[in-house]
């Protein structure tokens, strides 16, 4: 999309160039061949939604090494302040595996993924260990070059005291 506005850009201020319709209509073919068939964009949806859903079981299962496997190497995650990085991210969560129980939860409610399989983002509840709602959480994954996803991005957002 940002090729073809700037196509349209350079169009309107006189670029020869790309004055010639076969340059303009290269790049909107470009755009369209990085869109996935919906078959594929819905096969990509459930597979973050079942990564989203065995990232979460690794905190019901007090399993911290399978938790660090979710995390991008490049991962930013807010608590409330960023902490980047994979090493960074895994040492400030340590601490929430060393109780038997889980002091928390979450489901994906949601899950989209880009129109090139490139990013997807899952969001859904929080939940405290006794199951009440305290927060809304927001994922971005990032496929792998092995076609696995992990977690770029995270950041969560409380629920307003009612």
């Amino acid at each position: 999309m940002k090729a073809a506005m700037l196509a349209l850009a350079m169009l309107a201020v006189g670029v020869p160039a790309l004055a010639d319709t076969r340059v303009f209509d290269a790049v909107l073919q470009s755009q369209q061949d990085n869109v996935l068939p919906q078959a594929e964009q819905q096969r990509w949806q459930h597979q973050v939604r079942q990564r989203e859903q065995a990232f979460a079981q690794t905190m019901a299962d007090r399993d911290f090494v399978a938790f660090s496997r979710f995390i991008d190497d490049a991962a930013i995650f807010f608590d409330p302040q960023p902490i980047v990085g994979k090493a960074a991210v895994t040492e400030a969560w340590r601490s929430f595996f060393e109780s038997k129980t889980a002091p928390f939860s979450w489901r994906a409610e949601q899950v989209v993924v880009t129109q090139d399989g490139a990013l997807a983002h899952s969001s859904g509840p929080v939940f405290d260990a006794q199951g009440q709602q305290i927060a809304t959480f927001n994922s971005v994954w990032r496929r792998q070059a092995d076609g696995g996803w992990k977690v770029v991005l995270d950041k969560g957002c409380r629920t307003a005291v009612r």
